[in-house]
C-alpha cells in the first residue's frame, strides 16, 4: 500500500512539470525587432558623390538635392555650350573679315545687312569701303571673341566648381547628418568685459550655444 502511495505521488509530481512545461511553451515573449537609426558613412557618401554627381546625396537620404545639382549642372553646361557657339561664330567672322579672299564672308552673319558692305568690305569693295568703319567692326568682333571665349571657359570652371561643391554637400551631409539641431539648442548672447590695447576697457559680446536639458 504504501509503494502504490509513493508510485501515486510520483505521477502527480511529472503531471505537473509536463503542465509546467507546456504553460512554458505557450507563454513565449515576442519582443519587436530593434530598429536602428540610419547613420551615412561619411567616406562613402564622398565617394559616390566623385563617382557620379547626386549619388551622395541618395545615399544621405537628401533627395530634395538632387534638383538643384542637376538644374546646376544643366545651367553651366547650357552656359558653356552657348558662349562656345558664339565664339566659334565670331572667331570664325574675324578671320573672313581680315583676310582677302572674296569668298569668306562669314562676316556677313555678325553685321547687320542694314548696314552697307561697300562702307566696309575692302576685299569685295575696295573703292568705296571707308577705313574707319572697317576698323570698327574689326575691333568689335575681337572683343566679341573675346568675350564669349572668358564667358565660355568660366562655364566650364564653373562646371568643375559645381562637381566640387556637389561632393563637399555630400560629405558634409553625411557628417552632420546625426548634429543635435533640436529646440533644447539655444543661442546665447551675453555681454562681456574686454582688456584694449592701451589699457583701455570695452564692452563687447559673447555667443555660445546652450543646451537645455
Amino acid at each position: 500500500m504504501k509503494t502504490f502511495h509513493n508510485i501515486l505521488i510520483i505521477l502527480i509530481l511529472q503531471l505537473l512539470c509536463v503542465q509546467q512545461n507546456m504553460f512554458a511553451q505557450d507563454t513565449l515573449v515576442v519582443t519587436e525587432p530593434v530598429k536602428h537609426k540610419f547613420k551615412p558613412e561619411t567616406f562613402k557618401a564622398t565617394m559616390m558623390a566623385v563617382s557620379f554627381p547626386g549619388l551622395g546625396q541618395i545615399y544621405n537620404r537628401k533627395y530634395w538635392k538632387i534638383p538643384v545639382v542637376y538644374i546646376g549642372f544643366g545651367a553651366l553646361i547650357y552656359s558653356a555650350g552657348f558662349n562656345g557657339k558664339n565664339y566659334n561664330l565670331y572667331m570664325k567672322a574675324y578671320q573672313d573679315f581680315t583676310d582677302n579672299i572674296k569668298a569668306t564672308d562669314s562676316y556677313l552673319k555678325v553685321i547687320s545687312p542694314t548696314v552697307d558692305q561697300k562702307t566696309y568690305d575692302p576685299v569685295v569693295y575696295p573703292n568705296s569701303y571707308v577705313p574707319s568703319i572697317y576698323s570698327y567692326y574689326k575691333n568689335a568682333m575681337l572683343q566679341m571673341v573675346d568675350y564669349y571665349k572668358r564667358y565660355r571657359d568660366l562655364s566650364y570652371i564653373g562646371i568643375a566648381g559645381w562637381y566640387l561643391i556637389s561632393i563637399l554637400d555630400a560629405n558634409v551631409d553625411a557628417s552632420l547628418f546625426n548634429y543635435d539641431i533640436g529646440p533644447n539648442l539655444n543661442l546665447t548672447l551675453a555681454p562681456v568685459q574686454m582688456t584694449l590695447p592701451g589699457g583701455f576697457i570695452g564692452a563687447g559680446l559673447s555667443v555660445g550655444l546652450k543646451i537645455n536639458f
